[in-house]
């Protein structure tokens, strides 16, 4: 057993998590205060480097920020915060200006930004960079400006094991350093948590295995408020390999033309959605997902689009095709859906703050309302700047005002984190891969009472089968993967109908009485709130 006070590193504002969200958090906290941004991977393999298709801006003269604000209403299924997507769709326009001004390159024509339509937009207004590698563009741009930045100490490695709180206060947090064998005692003023989703709890996902659903399992331990977990969504087209991991065909691929076809060559999309292949993504990936049950397979036909275009505007995905064996302009690629991204998360208000004094989330991790109950396609990119400035800037703003934690309930913390430092635990690895497997089947596209009441007796059973076990890292980081798995079960439970994401066989239409968000928090019942 070993001490986890082992260094202690003070700080004015901490952000834990190197994606997007947290960059552009740390970029502008630094204006005003010290920033320390904690990332336990290299930034450049977070969920937003993987991040294809674009952000979403009413930048051209044919579109509005109110046509914007409809279409993201629309997608959303009732339960948006339409002040937050007023100040979403306001201030993307500016966003984008911003990350220019901060280094990101953005495709053009003839000196113009180029703008792609995805699923449920009603105009082309998708500004991407690369062709479709969007993602990895913004955050190499905002990686080297955080690099230069005086005010901005990088620690990668480092995993947060506890948020420390006391009255209602975030004060900092422990951390264990794997590779150094050592546990941080980290003091700030401010927390922002931006550790991105929790996709890896699927078996078929888009993100990196880093999407473990960590900072929600954190926060709620913390006692901060969880909404509307139980919105998974799943995108529509992923190619995947033996590993799990999905590579991502971007939804900007159906909206230069791209067609879906089921096993009989046959499109399909447009006797269920008036957008066809461009509908929605729930609406298409759980179309996709009947075809497979019916037919057997669903395919990407891009044989008709005009090749030149194709390889100069989606460079990675015919690079992928190509490693996989398929001639884009010739062969049918075959997809399915894959867990995509998190659109519940921990609650927030329009600044970013959560209910905990000094704990802020962006991104992600966040639950800010935009999304409502379905994410519109490259809203998330520009939620990631939008609300990872606001939470910057308010993480900062409060610096001055709070007090460090004192050091009364350490010992007791510290204690209760002793664990061992090397030592093999197959069976840990086995837990995952069974989680994943309860996740995928139980808790995933489609749902039922008998499912979700199944899920949450195993995910019980794994829980106190773990406390019996030598606490590890490992052991700690699965523990962390059930906390989230179970909140999402629960949320799944509760929300009798069929909204957006969410799918449940024995409630399979909406229900206005459910046009609500659901809360959970350590220290109440499960509740709903208009």
């Amino acid at each position: 057993m070993r001490s986890l006070r082992d260094l202690t590193l003070k700080t004015e504002v901490l952000v834990i998590g190197g994606g997007a969200a947290g960059l552009v958090a740390a970029l502008t906290a630094a204006k005003r205060s010290k920033v320390l941004l904690l990332a336990k991977s290299p930034v450049t393999e977070s969920s937003s480097a993987w991040a294809q298709g674009g952000i979403a801006a009413a930048i051209s003269s044919e579109d509005s920020p109110a046509q914007h604000f409809a279409d993201t209403i629309k997608a959303g299924r009732g339960l948006c915060d339409e002040r937050a997507v007023e100040l979403l769709v306001n201030e993307a326009p500016r966003a984008i200006n911003l990350l220019i001004e901060w280094g990101t390159e953005f495709d053009r024509t003839d000196g113009r930004l180029s703008l792609g339509r995805e699923g449920g937009h009603s105009q082309r207004r998708i500004v991407h960079a690369r062709g479709s590698a969007t993602g990895a563009a913004v955050v190499e741009a905002l990686f080297t400006r955080v690099k230069n930045h005086s005010n901005i100490q990088l620690v990668e490695g480092p995993e947060v094991i506890r948020l420390l709180t006391q009255d209602n206060l975030c004060a900092g947090v422990l951390a264990f350093d794997s590779e150094h064998e050592q546990s941080l005692w980290i003091r700030a003023g401010a927390v922002i948590l931006a550790t991105g989703g929790a996709s890896d709890l699927y078996l078929r996902r888009t993100n990196p295995v880093t999407s473990s659903g960590s900072g929600i399992a954190l926060a709620y331990d913390a006692d901060a408020e969880i909404q509307d977990i139980e919105l998974i969504q799943f995108h529509p087209t992923a190619l995947s390999d033996a590993h799990g991991s999905a590579q991502l065909i971007s939804e900007a691929v159906r909206g230069e033309g791209a067609y879906l076809l089921d096993a009989h060559n046959q499109r399909f999309m447009p006797e269920i959605h008036e957008l066809a292949e461009l509908a929605p993504r729930d609406i298409v990936a759980r179309a996709i997902h009947k075809q497979i049950e019916t037919t057997g397979g669903v395919y990407l036909s891009l044989r008709h689009l005009d090749s030149e275009r194709v390889q100069t505007r989606f460079p990675s995905l015919v690079e992928a095709c190509r490693e996989r064996g398929f001639d884009f302009a010739h062969d049918l690629i075959p997809i399915a859906p894959a867990a995509h991204y998190t659109i519940g998360g921990v609650r927030t208000d329009l600044r970013g703050a959560t209910n905990i004094d000094g704990l802020f989330a962006c991104g992600e991790v966040a639950c800010t309302g935009v999304h409502g109950a379905n994410r519109l396609a490259s809203n998330s990119l520009l939620e990631c700047v939008v609300f990872g400035e606001r939470a910057g800037h308010e993480a900062s703003k409060l610096v001055a005002l709070h007090t460090s934690l004192n050091g009364s309930g350490i010992k007791d913390v510290d204690n209760s984190l002793d664990f061992v430092l090397q030592v093999s635990q197959p069976e840990i690895l086995e837990m995952q891969d069974q989680l994943k497997q309860i996740m995928t089947n139980e808790v995933g596209l489609f749902r039922s009472q008998a499912g979700l009441i199944s899920a949450l007796t195993k995910i019980a059973a794994m829980r106190e089968s773990l406390n019996r076990a030598t606490q590890s890292i490992k052991s700690l980081r699965l523990k962390q993967r059930l906390q989230t798995a179970e909140l999402i079960a629960r949320a799944a439970l509760e929300r009798e109908e069929t909204r957006g994401t969410h799918a449940r066989v024995d409630f399979p239409k909406e229900d206005p009485k459910w046009q609500r968000h659901i809360l959970l928090r350590q220290e109440r019942e499960l509740c709903s709130t208009r």
